[in-house]
């Protein structure tokens, strides 16, 4: 299956999810067999959950060209990002949900810009004090905890979040275990 394809089915399936939590909904879409341990479709991903999670909660957006957006942005980012640009897609992947929220681009002046880049860096910031090797999921769990934060904080929504367990250490040969706050 191609990335593409991939993109196409998250879309179509996380329309079908309810609630206002995004990590559950994360999960249940990795449950799928067109889901990776690690890859791009992480990048689509990890944004149309916390969308679907929004529009849930409340949040007024246009939720299918939302959705649109996030395929369109999620598409444009290439694999491997985080070793090879340093930056991790489903933190990018957050960013650019956030952005579709707000209408933020590249001139925006609202003071939407400065903080989506507080939220990316302080993202970062904990997965470069975790290190790698990368995990997607362990790196959507961060991008998740400090996305729904931020939604909370600025959206008058409430997006639900409990601390996480993982349960995909055994299909991730490259686990760091003790060293991922997830772990155990």
């Amino acid at each position: 299956m191609t990335i593409e394809e991939k993109a196409g089915r998250i879309i179509e399936d996380i329309q079908k999810e309810t609630g206002t939590n995004p990590v559950r909904m994360f999960k249940n879409l990795t449950a799928r067999d067109y889901i990776s341990m690690h890859g791009p479709e992480h990048h689509v991903l990890d944004g149309a959950c916390l969308l679907m999670a929004y529009h849930n909660a409340g949040g007024e957006l246009d939720i299918e060209e939302s959705l649109k957006k996030i395929l369109h942005e999620g598409l444009r980012m290439p694999g491997a990002m985080c070793g090879l640009w340093g930056v991790c897609g489903a933190i990018t992947s957050i960013g650019a949900a956030l952005s579709i929220i707000d209408r933020t681009g590249p001139l925006s002046n609202d003071g939407t810009w400065g903080s989506h880049m507080a939220f990316t860096s302080g993202a970062i910031e904990e997965l470069g004090r975790i290190n790698g090797p990368r995990c997607c999921k362990r790196d959507a769990m961060v991008a998740f905890k400090h996305g729904i934060d931020y939604v909370n904080q600025h959206y008058g929504v409430c997006l639900e979040y409990e601390k996480q367990k993982c349960e995909f250490s055994p299909k991730n040969p490259q686990c760091i275990k003790d060293r991922c706050p997830f772990y155990g």
